[in-house]
């Protein structure tokens, strides 16, 4: 799959010494060298052998542990790892600086032939979400079920609160945001965060927030930081203008597996309009709408979201050997229920 957004650029800084992160009970944390890139795996033990691989793919200045609640609710049903897409979490950058929604697919791809676990339930939220369309899109084979939250889809007309993002982008922006990086307290962009992915933040434990600080100083400290974070936000912007086969919209009609869909109604970054939008281009899809949810669902209301994918596993017979592959009955729904809330820096 060749790259259609940002050209290849001189490798990042040099990686500082590792970092000891945190793990969650139960969940490993693991370093996978592949061709042009080392990715980041966590894994969460399955509840029995023989449970069908899944794959979880995070958002813009996010990381595996977002999924870290999910995973535990879906330990008995799937056999779960979440990656830590390059330049985050514990990835270092691409050897190649190349940030595009296509490198990130790119990178997934590679680790997904050389585990052999495809085809694998495949999870993705905002930029993963992108990257998730493209890979089933392009790789069928190794998809057999898509799950997308608030997926980071072509829109022309970006919510306000989006515009952050979009200037996130632009060339320059990360230097100065490199030079400046001490204006604001990590407790300061954590509240932001959370302000602008939760649908409701004060659902945050103080524990949980204390740790989202902790990890937010670890990586404000990596060299590579804010160009990740730009890179990665220019090559959301570039998606969204690339026409044609390599168009989002384009490849989300091409992609056979059958589809979950998760849009909150208190989503700032991407629009609760697209909804309807997405349930018509991905065929045959499931809709399931939380009014109450903000960008990250799958972290404000795992349960909700995991009793979501069981029926679609259920209906379509996936568990027990049916094809991916087959038409998917449409359906929507709508929840507003609760759920505990850990933080996230996923958009």
């Amino acid at each position: 799959m060749s790259s259609t957004e940002l050209p290849s650029v001189p490798p990042a800084s040099v990686l500082p010494k590792a970092v000891a992160v945190r793990v969650a009970d139960g969940e490993r944390l693991r370093s996978v060298g592949l061709p042009g890139v080392t990715l980041s795996v966590r894994s969460r033990p399955p509840a029995r052998e023989g449970l069908p691989p899944a794959l979880f793919v995070h958002g813009l200045g996010g990381s595996s542990q977002n999924w870290s609640q999910l995973m535990e609710q879906l330990e008995g049903v799937v056999d779960g790892e979440a990656v830590d897409l390059p330049g985050f979490g514990d990835s270092p950058p691409p050897d190649d600086g190349n940030y595009s929604v296509t490198g990130h697919a790119r990178a997934v791809i590679r680790y997904l032939d050389a585990s052999g676990r495809g085809p694998v339930h495949l999870f993705g939220n905002s930029l993963g979400g992108a990257v998730s369309t493209r890979i089933a899109a392009v790789r069928p084979d190794l998809v057999r079920t898509l799950t997308l939250v608030s997926p980071a889809l072509p829109e022309l007309r970006v919510q306000r609160t989006a515009v952050p993002t979009v200037i996130l982008g632009l060339p320059g922006v990360a230097g100065l945001l490199t030079r400046t990086n001490g204006k604001w307290t990590a407790e300061q962009r954590v509240r932001g965060v959370l302000a602008l992915c939760y649908g409701d933040p004060g659902s945050v434990t103080p524990e949980a927030f204390e740790y989202a600080v902790e990890e937010l100083e670890r990586r404000l400290r990596l060299p590579y930081f804010w160009d990740a974070m730009a890179r990665s936000a220019r090559g959301i912007v570039n998606a969204y203008t690339l026409g044609g086969q390599h168009g989002l919209w384009r490849q989300a009609e091409r992609v056979l597996a059958p589809t979950l869909l998760i849009y909150g109604g208190r989503d700032q970054l991407v629009g609760y309009r697209m909804a309807q939008k997405a349930a018509r281009s991905f065929r045959g899809s499931r809709l399931l709408s939380m009014p109450d949810a903000g960008h990250v669902a799958m972290m404000e209301y795992p349960e909700a979201v995991a009793g979501a994918f069981r029926e679609l596993l259920a209906d379509h017979d996936v568990l027990s050997g049916g094809s991916a592959a087959g038409a998917v009955a449409g359906g929507s729904g709508a929840t507003s229920a609760s759920g505990s809330a850990a933080p996230g820096m996923g958009s």
